[in-house]
């Protein structure tokens, strides 16, 4: 089996399942239990997904085997930079070389877009992902944001 990273609009069917399991992920490992539908559902709200799509923006879609397995999102907030978000490889997918592959393809729509430099913010609870940043030669940086659960923060020079 193989991995394939290309773009996709958000609010495909696939999109927005993969979207739905991010945050279904994320909410609940943070609370510390399963994130309800309805509260996936007003996560979702409102979040700004659309600015995930050109000319603001670019949202991947990765299927290992040709099954939707991973997503990212990458948002152009200022001149030369933009913010990965939305990293995401299904618990099945996870060690198979997605979520590299993942950064590779959000890092080339950057550039495509203009951008010269990428960051992000993460949690304290998502190791793997801390883990696949630093991995893939983002340096953690001082704070850029004061966002609720913004506890590390990432870039990379591209």
């Amino acid at each position: 089996m193989t991995w394939t990273v290309t773009p996709e609009r958000y609010d495909t069917p696939e999109s927005t399942a993969l979207r739905r399991d991010y945050y279904g992920e994320v909410a609940g490992r943070y609370w510390g239990r399963p994130a309800t539908a309805r509260e996936i559902d007003e996560g979702l709200a409102d979040d700004g997904v659309e600015l995930l799509a050109r000319p603001t923006g670019e949202f991947v879609v990765g299927r290992y085997g040709g099954t939707a397995a991973a997503c990212a999102g990458l948002r152009v907030v200022d001149p030369g930079v933009a913010e990965l978000t939305r990293v995401y490889v299904r618990p099945a997918f996870r060690g198979t070389g997605g979520g590299g592959l993942l950064l590779a393809t959000a890092e080339a729509a950057a550039r495509d877009l203009g951008v010269g430099r990428v960051r992000l913010d993460t949690r304290n609870d998502l190791v793997e992902a801390r883990a696949l940043y630093a991995r893939h030669g983002y340096d953690e940086v001082p704070a850029f944001n004061q966002g609720p659960y913004a506890e590390h923060w990432f870039a990379k020079s591209l």
